[in-house]
């Protein structure tokens, strides 16, 4: 592991850092000399990713968390500063969707997805700013809390109501927590990614028609990757976004300035396929 110097010494919580966008951060902030606590409800994956981090020469641990559950959340908090004594740097990224034509949409699945991405964030947020003002309290600097909206903040799926509400939620929480927190010198601020390679994408990482109408709506014409997430991350908890403050970074290849099919221009071969 090549450690940087950008986070060295503090202390960050990921939440859904067990794979995907999640599992990029917690290594991106390991190679830049965080202490990481990685937070999954998948404990076989979570324990893998902060055992990684490990045989790479960092420091993490893992530990399992429900983020829709306040007092599992308050354990998390108490775990973190039990074992690094502090907590500098939350990742608010666990998410999950549940698909569906809104005529049919359960309340169940609503209210699943609105507790884990919207709630969670709340509860997860809350327990850190607590954590972060009793550290300033005692004469320790500010921490930073970063939540992971979407696109579909701005922009909708029909297919994806409960998504697209929770992550419009998200981005206003956001702006509302950054307003309560600045007098503590508290920063947050929120990632809004496009299509990333990951489990969440479903069907794009494996199907030719999903991909190629992902990329007519994405002028860099092709998929992110979860890395290209995590250096946005590392750059929001660190020193050098130290006056940015309730904005959201939209990390969408383009997408949201797009007013029209993106051209794509015709890999060799591709045409005689058709």
């Amino acid at each position: 592991m090549a450690t940087g110097e950008t986070l060295k010494g503090k202390v960050a919580i990921v939440t859904g850092g067990a794979s995907g966008i999640g599992r990029a951060i917690a290594h991106a902030y390991a190679d830049q000399g965080a202490k990481v606590m990685v937070c999954d409800i998948d404990e076989e994956a979570g324990e893998g990713v902060a055992a990684d981090i490990v045989d790479s020469g960092g420091e993490a641990r893992f530990r399992h968390c429900d983020v829709g559950e306040r007092l599992d959340v308050r354990n998390l908090i108490c775990a973190t500063t039990d074992a690094f004594d502090r907590l500098d740097i939350l990742v608010n990224n666990a998410g999950i969707v549940a698909g569906g034509d809104f005529l049919t949409l359960t309340e169940e699945d609503f209210d699943r997805v609105i507790r884990v991405n919207l709630k969670g964030h709340f509860l997860v947020g809350q327990a850190a700013a607590q954590q972060m003002v009793r550290q300033i309290e005692a004469g320790g600097a500010p921490g930073t809390i970063i939540n992971m909206s979407s696109i579909n903040a701005v922009v909708a799926i029909p297919t994806q109501a409960a998504y697209a509400a929770s992550k419009g939620g998200v981005k206003q929480l956001t702006e509302a927590m950054a307003l309560s927190l600045a007098p503590y010198g508290i920063r947050v601020n929120a990632i809004g990614p496009g299509t990333i390679a990951t489990p969440m994408a479903g069907a794009v990482n494996s199907d030719a028609a999903a991909q190629r109408m992902v990329l007519s709506r994405t002028p860099l014409g092709r998929i992110g990757q979860p890395g290209e997430i995590a250096s946005v991350a590392v750059f929001l908890a660190s020193d050098a976004a130290s006056y940015m403050t309730g904005e959201t970074i939209y990390v969408d290849g383009g997408r949201l300035a797009l007013n029209y099919l993106a051209q794509r221009p015709v890999k060799a071969g591709e045409e005689k396929k058709k």
